[in-house]
């Protein structure tokens, strides 16, 4: 594969002319006998150094950033219907697509305060489900307290009056009968 090497005076006047957008990179390819390619290469080499957006000639729309999109929705905001369609054809956009991306634009804050608020909302619901359960916890740690203090008490009970004296009603009935009946 040979590789030609072009004089730079040469290679920047076919820059000058692929920038300017009047003609197409084929015309220009069938008029220097550069090959198409190197063409290509050199045109985004370019672009690349003068950091030019995506918005220029030959790309697809599909495929640009989003600053790059608000960019054309900014740059087409004051114009006329025929002036619109005039710089979408500059740009290979249709003007549908100018047309979403400004009510993306538009509705872009709108989303964020839905998110917002949606946060907010799951927020609070999070907050009153976590007092809830810790109402739940601290009435179930002070039945848990009662309950061992119970039993310290029935313990120390035993212990003075042991464990015959110390009968619950039901027991007592029982106890009398018995000796009722002996």
């Amino acid at each position: 594969m040979s590789y030609n090497k072009y004089p730079k005076e040469m290679k920047e006047a076919i820059m000058v002319r692929m920038l300017e957008g009047d003609e197409t990179v084929t015309d220009i390819q069938r008029d220097t006998g550069v090959g198409i390619n190197t063409l290509y290469r050199w045109r985004d080499q370019a672009k690349h150094q003068k950091g030019l957006s995506a918005t220029t000639k030959y790309k697809n729309a599909d495929k640009w950033s989003s600053q790059d999109k608000f960019m054309v929705v900014l740059e087409t905001a004051n114009l006329t219907e025929i002036e619109f369609s005039e710089y979408c054809r500059e740009k290979g956009v249709y003007p549908e697509q100018v047309k979403e991306w400004k009510e993306a634009c538009i509705n872009a804050n709108d989303n964020a305060r839905e998110k917002g608020t949606q946060a907010g909302k799951e927020l609070r619901a999070e907050h009153k489900e976590k007092e809830k359960l810790e109402k739940e916890l601290a009435r179930k740690e002070k039945a848990l307290a009662e309950a061992a203090a119970l039993l310290v008490l029935r313990k120390k009970a035993d212990a003075i009056w042991g464990t015959d004296e110390w009968l619950n009603p039901r027991q007592e009935a029982e106890t009398k009968k018995e000796t009722k009946v002996s």
